[in-house]
């Protein structure tokens, strides 16, 4: 899943097709709940139906990433990569789909590359990058204990939820 989500122009059916074309329409449906994404296609007139312009431009950034993720769910990987995947999605939304994806993707290996610390918090694994390097490596609470990069970065964005 890439950073600038894209779709092809046509129909959201021949989008989440595309990676699996005999994939059944419970699939389509179970990959777009999972992505937080049934909700807003069932309330298109058309449904799985409604048309997509090319590159998505006829919805919201947010929906685009929500749809690209149900298309990657549709083809069931073994390892999905989300590059920033989900900063287009509001905190709430966020973690929802988190949440479902943990169940979904529990049989694959998953690497997320994301900038928001609630993005990464439950993680295994998380990898700490400064200016490209790796600077630090463990889960969320090790690295609130032992690294001052990670620090940094949880209060920066503590501090700027709690002005807003």
């Amino acid at each position: 899943m890439p950073q600038r989500p894209y779709l092809f122009s046509g129909t959201i059916e021949h989008n989440l097709r595309f990676g699996k074309p005999e994939a059944t329409d419970a699939e389509l449906w179970d990959a777009l709940t999972v992505a937080q994404a049934a909700d807003f296609v069932r309330e298109k007139k058309d449904g799985l139906g409604s048309r997509i312009a090319q590159g998505g431009t006829n919805v919201s950034g947010g929906q685009r990433q929500r749809l690209c993720i149900a298309r990657a769910l549709v083809t069931e990987p073994k390892v999905f990569l989300f590059d920033d995947s989900f900063s287009a999605l509001d905190v709430a939304t966020d973690a929802r789909l988190r949440k479902a994806l943990k169940a979904t993707t529990a049989d694959a290996t998953v690497i997320i590359v994301g900038q928001r610390v609630s993005t990464i918090a439950d993680a295994d694994q998380i990898l700490v990058l400064d200016n490209g390097r790796i600077v630090d490596r463990g889960t969320h609470e090790e690295l609130l204990e032992t690294s001052p990069t990670y620090q940094e970065i949880v209060e920066s964005q503590l501090s700027a939820e709690a002005l807003a």
